[in-house]
């Protein structure tokens, strides 16, 4: 067994910036929020940062020059610049923003009293979608993905008194990114979830892993790690409900580890239960809630717990529930969540992209079971080595932060990308890489229906062999054919695994009415609803769904004047918070499940 945890944490250690790997559970942590109104200016060419050769500024805007005397030239000021909120996105917060795509420079002042025999770490829950870190002027780091949290050790950057911090944030879409340059969501830029400074001892507790093992519900195993490589430190783990309370010791790598025999009561979605973790190392505790429960498959069934559960599901994108623009707010979380418990699900597939954490933190504390997901999605640069390394590190990010959240049950690598050599090999790299990190929980991804031979839709695809569950998306009714096609169309799987629909639907404007043949009513959603839950009874294997999408969400292709007006219209729940007609069929039919 311990060669099982080593083996898991070494990979799991991997970090895009390696020097300063990241701080599991910040918010047990002594923090400082840096949350609030930063400055900011727009940096359309990087000028800020490139001088006229493009060749990079020694006294670029990360400097936050002041003049010294009326005679010197300097082009920028923030501290006469607007404000943007932090955390936020910049697209819905001022009109002249909402298609931006380039640079923008951010500044906050903070004031800080440095304290002995402490490390001061930035942490930033998310910038969308590359970000270099500045502290008083000097480089702190830089990091490559707009949905996963990263920090960096400052604490030789801060100085008592008066300190700032300046980010400069680029969403520029390039083909060789994840994601690429075609999506159907908004490219929010920004410093999108909490910024906060986050204080630990010299030597502190890093990271920990605490869950059952596979399928093994009366034992608890994991391990825990220091900042640094320290043997014979002594670190208690208690779960006083359990009336658990062991001592470990660290090994040369500054990890203990531990195994102890335990029969918790198991998380269900009908009882959530949570149980208070404390680890303690001296005077450093940091508490934690979890939950225990196993996730496998048999045939084409999904156990929970050892037992048959289906999966009644709805996809979210990270847009705000009644605002426009991000969401990442704990409110934000308890309202999006709340609807999809009102619509009767039992899940949630967080598309495309990892969640804030507030989001999967709330859905285990309300007995939502998660689907989280990286970006990878539709035409990705499959033979380029180094889109395969960010794909890869995204999905380490992921797992690192949410690995004691015992309320996702699938890593999902990818959404509806297109067949090929390159592609396969690819995505069974990254199945490859998350099972080696985490082989606790299921693998799957979204795919496409490979094709149509007399009125049945063939499901095929190389990745089966990958993954844990064949989930697709399908649009009939939408994409191709009427709601009508529904009611005769037949389905082929040939594997002997579970099955999810992981998107279907169509849009409607809220509010607008008609017959039930006519596109954008709610009538017409209302009836490819109907006709599609009809049809699902039909597929053999059926596991679960998670129809497309919770709420209508911003989409820079969706473009239809009076109708989509920049929004995806496929939500059960309009923009403004009002459920459509679909809402309630879908609701019914889960009442029945």
């Amino acid at each position: 067994m311990r060669h099982l945890f080593v083996a898991i944490f070494s990979l799991l250690s991997f970090h895009m910036n390696a020097n300063t790997p990241l701080i599991s559970n910040v918010y047990s942590r002594e923090i400082i929020s840096l949350n609030g109104s930063w400055n900011y200016i727009v940096d359309p060419m990087d000028n800020g940062y490139y001088n006229h050769r493009l060749e990079p500024m020694k006294n670029g805007f990360f400097q936050n020059r002041k003049q010294k005397n009326p005679s010197e030239l300097i082009e920028y000021n923030f501290y006469i610049s607007t404000v943007l909120r932090v955390p936020g996105d910049w697209n819905t917060q001022y009109e002249k923003l909402f298609f931006y795509e380039g640079s923008i420079w951010f500044k906050k002042d903070f004031p800080y009293t440095k304290k002995e025999e402490k490390r001061t770490f930035i942490y930033f829950g998310a910038v969308n979608y590359r970000s270099w870190v500045y502290i008083n002027g000097k480089f702190a780091g830089e990091h490559e993905g707009g949905y996963t949290p990263f920090n960096f050790d400052v604490t030789d950057l801060l100085k008592n008194g008066d300190n700032f911090v300046v980010v400069r944030v680029n969403n520029t879409r390039q083909k060789d990114n994840i994601p690429t340059v075609n999506m159907d969501w908004w490219n929010y830029g920004g410093i999108t979830r909490d910024v906060m400074l986050v204080e630990v001892s010299d030597i502190h507790i890093r990271d920990y892993s605490i869950q059952l093992p596979k399928a093994n519900p009366n034992v608890i195993t994991g391990w825990i790690k220091l900042n640094k490589p320290v043997a014979g430190e002594t670190i208690s783990i208690s779960i006083p409900e359990l009336k658990i309370n062991k001592q470990l010791t660290t090994d040369k790598d500054g990890t203990g580890y531990f195994e102890f025999k335990s029969k918790p009561q198991l998380w269900i979605p009908a009882d959530p239960k949570l149980y208070e973790v404390i680890i303690t190392r001296g005077s450093e505790v940091v508490k934690d809630e979890i939950g225990f429960r196993t996730i496998e498959t048999k045939d084409k069934k999904i156990l929970l717990n050892g037992k048959e559960i289906f999966l009644k599901g709805i996809s979210i994108h990270e847009e705000a529930p009644y605002r426009n623009g991000r969401a990442w707010s704990k409110e934000d979380a308890e309202i999006l969540l709340s609807w999809a418990k009102e619509l009767g699900c039992n899940y949630v597939r967080l598309a495309h992209y990892p969640h804030n954490e507030y989001m999967v933190r709330t859905a285990e504390k309300m007995g939502l079971m998660v689907w989280s997901e990286i970006p990878v999605y539709w035409t990705i640069s499959w033979d380029n080595p180094a889109t395969y390394q960010n794909a890869e590190n995204q999905l380490d990010e992921m797992i690192y932060r949410d690995k004691n959240r015992c309320a996702i049950i699938i890593w999902s690598i990818a959404n509806e990308t297109p067949h090929g050599e390159a592609r396969d090999k690819f995505l069974s790299n990254l199945s490859r890489s998350a099972r080696s990190k985490d082989n606790t929980r299921l693998i799957s991804m979204a795919m496409d229906v490979a094709k149509l031979e007399n009125n049945t839709n063939i499901m095929e695809d190389n990745m089966n062999e990958f993954v844990d569950i064949m989930s697709f998306n399908q649009y009939l009714g939408w994409y191709s054919g009427t709601p009508d096609d529904c009611r005769t169309r037949q389905w082929k799987i040939p594997y002997n695994k579970p099955v999810i629909i992981s998107e279907f639907g169509g849009g409607a404007l809220q509010g607008m009415h008609g017959n039930k043949t006519t596109r954008w009513t709610e009538e017409y959603q209302e009836e490819l609803y109907t006709r599609s839950v009809e049809m699902f009874e039909r597929i053999d294997g059926l596991a679960g769904v998670s129809p497309w999408v919770l709420k209508d969400f911003h989409s820079t292709r969706r473009q239809l004047p009076g109708i989509q007006d920049w929004f995806n219209r496929k939500g059960l729940i309009s923009d403004q918070g009002i459920k459509k007609k679909a809402f309630f069929v879908m609701q019914e039919w889960y009442s029945k499940k």
